[in-house]
């Protein structure tokens, strides 16, 4: 039963289907599969669509869709962790958001998918972020890495805002900073004094890496 719930798990993500994702983890959570396994085989096939879509084999669309599917069980299976007290052998904590003024969520989504696929812990606070906002995050989660997204150019400068609020409060040294979204260059990036940016989202999972040495 373990094994055909698990597998019925990772094809409704290859499907695109996020109430048979839902409808598999409800019943993994039913039969007392360990949720630590269902968690694996949920990363386990996002990162074949994650590199995938990193080789060229795979679209924006088909990524899209395996996101929205693992979004839709993660929180059972999240609920479900806590529930057991399980602990999942982490690379790192990422605090994540799209910056104030800016709704745009399918950028982050897939990027915070990824990151978890791929073993971080990542806090999504959601969209339209302000700099404060980031910054209790990080006194409170104390996370390695704070990845900020910004889809518009008019929204872009509010990445600037918490760097400089981050060093203003004497905490900017504490955490790592990444930076990405459609309005977001690698020249702006280090302008305003982020520490990495990547353009993709298998990119930013290999960026995180990086820039903890992992």
């Amino acid at each position: 039963m373990e094994v055909e719930i698990l597998e019925g798990l990772k094809k409704a993500v290859l499907e695109y289907d996020p109430q048979g994702a839902a409808r598999w983890v409800s019943k993994a959570v039913g039969e007392k599969v360990d949720p630590i396994k269902a968690l694996d085989a949920l990363t386990e096939v996002m990162r074949q669509v994650g590199d995938g879509f990193g080789s060229g084999e795979l679209w924006l669309p088909d990524l899209i869709g395996a996101a929205d599917a693992m979004k839709s069980a993660m929180p059972i299976i999240e609920e479900e962790i806590k529930r057991k007290g399980a602990k999942r052998k982490s690379l790192g904590t990422i605090v994540i958001g799209t910056v104030f003024g800016d709704i745009h969520d399918i950028g982050k989504t897939m990027v915070s998918t990824l990151l978890i696929a791929d073993g971080f812990e990542v806090i999504d606070l959601g969209v339209n972020i302000a700099a404060e906002e980031f910054v209790e995050a990080i006194n409170k989660y104390e996370p390695d890495i704070l990845a900020m997204s910004a889809l518009m150019t008019m929204t872009s400068i509010q990445q600037m805002l918490v760097i400089t609020t981050l060093q203003g409060k004497g905490i900017r040294e504490k955490v790592k900073i990444m930076v990405g979204g459609g309005a977001i260059t690698e020249e702006f990036a280090t302008g305003i004094g982020a520490d990495g940016y990547d353009p993709t989202a298998p990119g930013a999972v290999k960026l995180a890496r990086e820039l903890l040495g992992k």
